[in-house]
């Protein structure tokens, strides 16, 4: 694997994902209580040996960079070879932001062949996994393959946000499309289809040949989904590489968190007796910046009529937070948090800092770092009420509060 470089794309605007997304690029954003989105990727490369990692960012991407440093570098010898650099968008072409994501490989491309690898592999930074990205180089080796694609069984419906495949008996690519309203069905199972994951493996030198004739090509929208491989698959050997989860578990876990909805359901599946992701597993670890704070403490213990007892249940709950005279249930808790006396806080989600005044609920919410809920409010009983104070309200009716919303001036139920 040290001939092998690592090109994760972290810089989508994540406009699905506003307010979350205001201030910060998708793979910053907080997720599971400690960590942050891009934390998954990372955990893969460097559980799978990949030592050489290069992120390209465009949007917003301060929160990243300052988490990358705090929390990455030292995993990385310089000595050794090794590096995790944030590359920001350079506008070598015409003074423009990247106009797909082969675009935004091509416009790095001196920084690619500037470190010579053998092979490149291209990952998003903004999905939940767990994946052993050298199986996948094995894989594209053993096949003699010219390019390998990442591939994921899902269902009709989601495969519409998916680039979607048809492969022969041999795992070859003879069939690709990209988000279609209608998608092929893996034959033989009309109940799924084979969706790409946005990952590719190519030899290096034939991955900037692509690159260049492509940048060059009247009408493409360069990208990897919708111009490299489709142009590819007839000419050249494309094969598909089955998706194999290193949660050990019988269901493979893969989420895309692209809304506000999977977002919340995904950090939801976390609460679960036993989750499908396993964020316990001692032998593919998820890493991220450990602050050094105090353990979680909950405090008042009264069971009567003020019923004002500090408790948490079904919960996640991050250090420095104090639960204090509050109730919590079935919601992720990031770090110091504080739920004041007589709070309920139910099926939600709260950042770092966040602080819940006293007398106040709130329920089937996301609420961002630092907020603070004034005494006596109520947040996701009343979604219309919710929606004039300003709040942002999902299809599904998850609450979001940003920072900056405003909640300063709101008293009590109304």
């Amino acid at each position: 694997m040290k001939n092998t470089l690592a090109v994760i794309l972290a810089g989508g605007k994540g406009t699905r994902l506003e307010p979350l997304t205001r201030d910060r690029a998708k793979p910053a954003v907080p997720f599971g209580g400690l960590y942050r989105i891009i934390d998954f990727t990372l955990s893969n490369c460097l559980n799978s040996d990949f030592r050489r990692v290069l992120m390209l960012t465009q949007y917003k991407a301060m929160s990243l960079d300052r988490h990358i440093n705090q929390g990455w570098r030292h995993y990385f010898n310089r000595e050794l070879g090794e590096f995790i650099d944030v590359v920001p968008p350079q506008q070598r072409i015409d003074e423009q932001w990247y106009q797909g994501t082969a675009d935004a490989v091509y416009q790095n491309i001196y920084v690619l062949e500037k470190e010579r690898p053998d092979y490149v592999v291209i990952l998003a930074g903004d999905h939940i996994y767990k994946m052993n990205y050298k199986s996948m180089v094995q894989y594209h080796l053993d096949v003699g393959a010219d390019v390998t694609v990442g591939a994921l069984r899902v269902d009709p419906v989601e495969a519409r946000q998916f680039g979607v495949m048809e492969i022969d008996a041999n795992q070859r690519i003879i069939g690709f499309e990209e988000k279609v309203p209608n998608p092929k069905t893996i034959p033989g199972d009309p109940s799924h289809c084979l969706g790409s994951m946005g990952i590719y493996v190519f030899a290096s030198r034939f991955l900037f040949e692509q690159l260049c004739r492509d940048a060059t090509k009247p009408g493409s929208r360069h990208d990897f989904g919708r111009d490299i491989i489709p142009g590819l698959i007839d000419t050249h050997k494309v094969y598909a590489f089955p998706f194999r989860d290193e949660n050990r578990k019988s269901d493979a876990y893969w989420r895309d968190v692209g809304t506000l909805d999977a977002y919340f359901e995904a950090n939801m599946d976390l609460i679960t007796v036993d989750p499908l992701l396993n964020l316990y597993d001692e032998v593919w670890p998820i890493r991220t910046f450990q602050q050094n704070l105090p353990p979680p403490k909950f405090v008042f213990g009264s069971r009567g009529e003020s019923d004002r007892s500090g408790r948490a249940i079904d919960s996640i709950v991050c250090q420095g937070t104090i639960v204090s005279g509050g109730l919590v249930e079935r919601c992720v808790v990031g770090p110091r948090v504080r739920v004041n006396s007589y709070a309920h806080v139910s099926d939600s989600i709260l950042f770092e800092g966040v602080d819940v005044g006293r007398h106040a609920r709130v329920r089937r919410a996301i609420v961002d770092k630092w907020v603070k809920i004034p005494p006596g409010i109520e947040i996701g009983y009343d979604l219309e009420l919710d929606r004039r104070r300003g709040l942002t309200v999902s299809d599904n009716g998850i609450v979001v509060i940003a920072k900056g919303d405003g909640l300063e001036h709101m008293v009590g139920p109304g």
